[in-house]
């Protein structure tokens, strides 16, 4: 069987207790849960074309770095 490889800050336990939530979600909690993600004005959703993904991701891991080197470290895969 393959092993799985997970992000820094990851496991198979973390992985498992994300899902949980999930599934176990109603349908009224996914929704005030995506509802607040767009209300939050410290982020924002933008289109970007798919070949630029790994350069946004690089300029995200730096500016995370920058703001909280602890976190970012522990939290980049």
């Amino acid at each position: 069987m393959k092993q799985s490889k997970f992000p820094k800050g990851w496991d198979e336990e973390r992985v498992h207790k994300v899902l949980a939530h999930y599934e176990i979600q109603t349908e009224e909690e996914a929704l005030a849960e995506d509802e607040a993600a767009y209300e939050d004005r410290t982020q924002t959703t933008i289109d970007i074309p798919v070949e630029l993904v790994p350069a946004v991701r690089e300029l995200v891991a730096k500016y995370q770095t920058l703001q909280h080197p602890k976190t970012a470290a522990d939290n980049s895969g």
